[in-house]
């Protein structure tokens, strides 16, 4: 690592901000092999929770760099949870969940846990190099380079020459507002007070929620369990109160204190944090500038329910790497991250319209909307029909259905499966070296999944697979077979889950990005070999081909 108090000239990609996302993504891009610079304007982690519940999806991305260990470890993992009307319950509900899975629905875990794994899956890549206490004051871009100017932590002003800046510090980026860009969307008025404390407690760990509850009347809380016995306490304000007022311990402290009397948590506590949120629909028109690239909260700012904040910046990051890697390496041409922009610009579209419709149901911009929740939550005491008005919808992978990398879907061909543009199934296979599932065997490079029990590749498919690619343009052929021997380039389902979630037949094919997406899919893989070349180099090269259904 070069020394704290020297800096290079010139790096390959600085990244903007060392939060979750900026960690993770240098974590990603240290996995391809590219070089980057961190810079994170504070001295260590976050203070207090913030974003805490970690989805399935973004469990994977932490699986590609070897951090998804130590988040298991620690986290608190879960599948549902409850929702109450003063103090009845009106909801439970639970995620699709399977004993077989490799990953919970969601897990509990505060934020500086996230930062710290994150942090230490970068640096064991070796090629990223992480500095706190630097802050990026001026952005110019010139031709093939962008001129970043910051203060390092000894107080001095320099200056780095980066071929790709990403910008991945936060909701008041110093980078967005260097370029003169403009978040655009709505900004909701109701306010929630978020409090840590810490309790020693033996209820089960789930997503709880109380509308109008006896302990605070009028308000809205949430309440989710973390490690070392840490409770997240978001409570909501009323319009009339002072902001300032509003989160000063003797005005949060007995309201705390009500609310665990009322659902009968005795045992002593204390706060730790305390801090005040409200909700936001914001997004840039396009995450991409030039040479400057835009993630997280940098890129957009959505409502926490339903816990898309972090989770889609986590996306972010598995989706912009491998193609960033590609571009570096001369894999592929710029236009590739093009895509990337047009694909998480949609993707927080349609995280924003589901947070806005989970938002007007827990803090109801009206008195419109609060007469409607009020109905919605009387009827549901009495009417299980109406129940599902008060799901609050957690985050799942968002479908890429038209994104310019997908093949043109034989529809017809199959009855079921994943098309063009969706997130792969999981799978619980057997490898050579024991059981595995087929999630972990994405984020390196391509895949193409053969689903045959012949044990032996057409020739068209081995020709295809041996062509000469590197790091992350490389494609790994896969044989899925139902029965038989293990070996390197074979895998068993046993449990036929694999076939099952692909609509899988003999010869049937799918062609997986390198962050988990399936490409394209085809019945006759012998004969579409050809076609999926195609693919291939419409992503690599950018050359402009037909679709290539055929």
């Amino acid at each position: 690592m070069t020394s704290v108090h020297s800096f290079p000239d010139k790096v390959p990609v600085l990244i903007a901000g060392g939060g979750p996302v900026g960690l993770s993504l240098a974590a990603l891009l240290g996995h391809y092999g590219i070089q980057c610079l961190v810079l994170e304007a504070d001295a260590s982690w976050c203070e207090g929770s913030r974003a805490i519940c970690i989805s399935r999806r973004s469990q994977e991305i932490f699986g590609w760099v070897g951090a998804d260990a130590a988040l298991r470890a620690k986290g608190l993992s879960w599948v549902g949870g409850r929702s109450y009307f003063r103090d009845t319950e009106v909801l439970h509900f639970e995620m699709p969940s399977e004993p077989a899975q490799r990953f919970a629905p969601m897990i509990n875990i505060q934020q500086y846990y996230i930062e710290q794994y994150a942090q230490a899956a970068a640096l064991r890549a070796g090629c990223v190099d992480i500095r706190r206490s630097a802050r990026v004051s001026a952005v110019r871009q010139h031709g093939s380079a962008v001129q970043v100017d910051f203060q390092a932590a000894d107080g001095r002003s320099r200056s780095v020459s980066v071929d790709w800046l990403i910008a991945c510090d936060g909701g008041r980026s110093t980078v967005r507002e260097q370029l003169g860009l403009q978040l655009e969307g709505m900004q909701y008025e109701g306010r929630y007070v978020i409090v840590d404390i810490e309790q020693d407690t033996r209820r089960d760990v789930e997503r709880l929620a109380w509308f109008d509850p006896p302990s605070n009347p009028g308000s809205t809380i949430l309440m989710h369990r973390q490690p070392d016995n840490v409770w997240r306490i978001d409570y909501q304000v009323g319009d009339h109160e002072d902001a300032i007022d509003a989160v000063k311990p003797e005005n949060v402290l007995p309201r705390v204190q009500a609310h665990l009397d009322m659902i009968g948590e005795t045992a002593p506590w204390k706060p730790l944090w305390i801090s005040m949120y409200n909700a936001k629909c914001l997004t840039l028109p396009s995450y991409r500038s030039g040479r400057v690239l835009f993630a997280g909260d940098a890129a957009h700012l959505v409502p926490i329910f339903g816990v898309r904040g972090l989770n889609s910046g986590l996306d972010d990051a598995g989706n912009l790497a491998w193609k960033l890697a590609l571009v570096h390496q001369r894999h592929a041409g710029d236009a590739l991250l093009d895509s990337y922009s047009s694909e998480r610009v949609a993707a927080t579209r349609e995280n924003i319209a589901y947070g806005a419709k989970s938002t007007e149901f827990m803090a109801p911009p009206h008195r419109g909307f609060a007469l409607m929740r009020e109905a919605a939550l009387r009827l549901a005491l009495v009417s299980p029909s109406v129940r599902a008005l008060i799901n609050p919808r957690q985050t799942s992978p968002t479908d890429y259905v038209a994104s310019p990398l997908n093949a043109a879907d034989d529809g017809a061909a199959f009855s079921g499966g994943a098309r063009a543009g969706m997130a792969a199934p999981e799978a619980r296979l057997c490898t050579e070296r024991g059981v595995c599932h087929l999630t972990a065997l994405f984020g390196s490079g391509f895949v193409a999944l053969y689903f045959s029990e012949q044990p032996c590749l057409p020739a068209p498919l081995k020709l295809l697979a041996e062509y000469p690619r590197l790091g992350v343009a490389a494609l790994r052929m896969l044989r899925i077979a139902t029965h038989g021997v293990p070996e390197d380039s074979t895998v068993i389902d046993e449990l036929g889950q694999a076939w099952a979630r692909y609509d899988a037949r003999e010869g049937t094919v799918y062609l997986i990005r390198p962050d988990g997406y399936v490409m394209g899919r085809w019945r006759e893989a012998t004969s579409k070999a050809a076609s999926i070349e195609r693919v291939l180099k419409r992503v690599l090269w950018g050359i402009d081909v037909e679709q290539c259904a055929n």
